[in-house]
């Protein structure tokens, strides 16, 4: 019979702590520096240990958190199986909560692996991304927090303006126009203003947020062009171009979708999509009362929520066939605005996964030209990218 080590490992910026168990042994507690030193002596206690237990396979798993996926790297290419757990898909007790200890996290991560791999259990496992798409992400996410930030910086400019009741002059337009910009400016020097003028506070508050703005636009449009660079690249070409053509869905949507979504293979139907994005109703069912919905489940990457939330609103004011389904559901009750999007979300959704997959696969099966050597079988596989 197959002998496997379990390893519950709790990780933390300086420290790893594991439980560790031959079988249905009793587990041990093993610590190590969460340092490049320590993961290669956790590496070769564990192969010592499977050697001295006839060859046993080593099974780990650890809850995703702001670490990243370096352990689960490490691991793998020591050719131990590592299986990275979603922390909200653990079922944790109050009790659990009350007393919580790095040791029983550690516990309850091996109870889940020893259920795995002895019982066939299912482990409430993430996708581990490969290096290339992580790295994609982080700038397509770079590009949609610096927009975040630009809208604090805004809110912030009319928050300031508000608690001085400094009104916006007629005739400056609606939104951020150059006229307005223009006031601003006038306004944090002394100039005059429509009501109460700024104090040297207030103009120094407000030339500071107007320089913050600006830095902020030029990173925008720094990591823009950044974007639209690695949209051209073979990995992403052909589906950005495909997704390009939806209405209301631009560059920079279809990359952050790409991108968050990674492998498209691993969905097998558009009910797989939609839950992994949560956008389905979350249900309460229990006993005669069956069949009760209630708000999406809000699951996955937010990212994705947000873009296609912005792109069906776009598709809502210029496409027919988005604005004739969202009249129909709001027609039926004009209280389901927002469930109207959300299908309109759902849908869309769909639609990019289809054609995203498409793409990729025929990206995959076009044939190079004979004569001809592409980038990747110049200088080797680990070049396929935007690098």
């Amino acid at each position: 019979m197959k002998q496997y080590i379990c390893v519950g490992t709790d990780v933390h910026d300086r420290w790893l702590v594991s439980k560790v168990a031959l079988g249905l042994n009793p587990p041990e507690r093993l610590s190590f520096g969460n340092t490049p030193a320590g993961r290669r002596l956790m590496i070769e206690e564990l192969e010592k240990r499977s050697r001295a237990a006839g060859g046993a396979e080593v099974v780990v798993a650890y809850e995703a958190s702001g670490q990243g996926f370096g352990l689960c790297d490490e691991l793998t290419a020591a050719g131990i199986r590592c299986h990275v757990l979603a922390p909200t898909r653990i079922a944790r007790s109050p009790r659990h909560k009350r007393d919580k200890s790095d040791d029983r996290d550690a516990e309850q991560l091996l109870a889940l692996v020893r259920a795995h791999v002895l019982a066939g259990n299912e482990l409430p496992a993430v996708w581990v991304p490969d290096p290339q798409t992580r790295d994609d992400r982080e700038l397509v996410r770079m590009r949609l927090d610096t927009a975040g930030k630009l809208t604090r910086i805004k809110t912030q400019i009319r928050c300031l303006l508000k608690r001085n009741q400094v009104v916006r002059p007629e005739g400056l337009g609606e939104g951020w126009t150059h006229e307005y910009r223009a006031w601003l400016e006038a306004l944090s020097g002394g100039g005059l203003a429509a009501g109460p003028a700024l104090g040297p506070g207030g103009r120094e508050a407000l030339g500071s947020l107007l320089r913050q703005l600006e830095s902020l636009e030029g990173e925008i449009a720094r990591l823009d062009g950044a974007v639209a660079a690695l949209s051209r690249t073979p990995r992403y070409a052909r589906a950005v171009r495909e997704l390009d053509g939806l209405t209301g869905v631009g560059v920079l949507t279809a990359m952050v979708f790409l991108a968050e979504m990674g492998d498209l293979n691993r969905f097998q139907n558009r009910r797989q999509v939609a839950c992994y994005l949560g956008l389905v109703p979350s249900k309460a069912e229990s006993g005669e009362s069956d069949d009760r919905k209630g708000h999406i489940t809000r699951q996955g990457s937010g990212r994705v929520r947000k873009v296609l939330c912005q792109a069906s609103w776009a598709r809502i004011g210029h496409d027919p066939h988005s604005t004739a389904c969202y009249d129909r559901i709001v027609r039926k009750n004009p209280k389901h605005k927002k469930i109207a999007v959300v299908a309109l979300m759902r849908r869309l959704a769909i639609v990019m996964w289809h054609k995203a997959q498409a793409a990729r696969q025929e990206t995959r099966a076009a044939p190079r030209a004979p004569g001809r050597r592409g980038r990747s079988e110049r200088h080797g596989p680990e070049l396929c990218s935007r690098r």
